[in-house]
């Protein structure tokens, strides 16, 4: 017996359950293509805190960085834009030769191209008062070895 469920009192384990779906079947498609995804992080520790760090994943030599994040204290003093710069190099390690990124605020997408990225996309309005940007950096130092990780 089919039922729908509709609502947004939808249990988080559901919820929970459709995204990793989509997220397995992306991974299949592009493993599907040659593609394996490795993750990759940089973290900035204070007396053993986790103050800040950027996370990601590498693939099809591009490094896909999905969060940028510094305690909101330590903002200014440059730890975002180091955790940026030492992800970059990581990347680069693996063989990346460009990196994407992601975001709805414009002060951001602005610091983001201070940072070297160049917005390839922009949809005004995104999401009511937002706008989303994409923002690609060719990384520095990247070499085209075919044998590096994908």
């Amino acid at each position: 017996m089919r039922e729908w469920v509709t609502g947004g009192d939808i249990h988080k384990d559901n919820l929970q359950a459709i995204c990793d779906g989509v997220i397995e079947h992306g991974r299949a498609l592009s493993e599907a293509r040659g593609g394996r995804a490795q993750p990759i992080a940089c973290l900035v520790m204070e007396n053993g805190q986790l103050v800040g760090g950027a996370t990601g994943r590498t693939e099809f030599r591009r490094l896909i960085v999905n969060y940028l994040w510094v305690d909101a204290q330590r903002r200014g003093m440059g730890l975002g834009a180091e955790a940026l710069h030492r992800l970059e190099a990581l990347a680069v390690e693996r063989g990346c030769v460009d990196a994407l990124i992601e975001t709805l605020d414009d002060d951001v997408a602005e610091w983001y191209s201070r940072c070297g990225y160049q917005v390839i996309a922009h949809v005004p309005q995104y999401c009511g008062p937002w706008s989303r940007h994409t923002l690609l950096k060719t990384l520095d130092g990247a070499h085209g070895n075919a044998a590096d990780e994908q």
